[in-house]
């Protein structure tokens, strides 16, 4: 028996509500913020399929939308055979609202966990400083 975790019991929860009819993929994000707040998002597919919605994405928006913007960690989880990692734009939306330190697990539903932060995920990422002019 795992010890309680909430960010993964709100990811767990979160990914059933996953609107996933063409791909059957179902993923949940749950992140926490630097009030001990948790916000989460699954994946939302439209029939088009670019203009679906990343769980992690949700996520952020639900935080934004709450008037936080500051990421603790992040839980991702998946029906998958490894765990799932972000995606090349969910990792740039983390970066936006976390520190490269925030620690980022990444989840199967049968329990295998990778533990990794922002940084590693997405090393030399794009930032506001970069957006400076000397």
């Amino acid at each position: 028996m795992s010890l309680p975790n909430p960010l993964r019991d709100a990811a767990k929860a979160v990914r059933e509500n996953a609107h996933a009819p063409y791909s059957n993929f179902k993923v949940g994000a749950a992140i926490r913020t630097s009030n001990d707040t948790v916000y989460v998002g699954c994946n939302v597919e439209n029939v088009a399929y670019p203009e679906g919605t990343c769980a992690e994405a949700g996520a952020i928006a639900a935080m934004v939308a709450a008037g936080e913007k500051e990421i603790e960690a992040v839980y991702v989880i998946a029906d998958s055979p490894s765990p799932v990692p972000p995606c090349g734009g969910c990792r740039q939306k983390l970066a936006e609202f976390g520190a490269g330190s925030v620690p980022v697990i990444m989840a199967t539903v049968d329990g295998a966990e990778t533990h990794t932060t922002i940084a590693d995920l997405l090393p030399g990422a794009f930032g506001a400083d970069h957006m400076e002019r000397t």
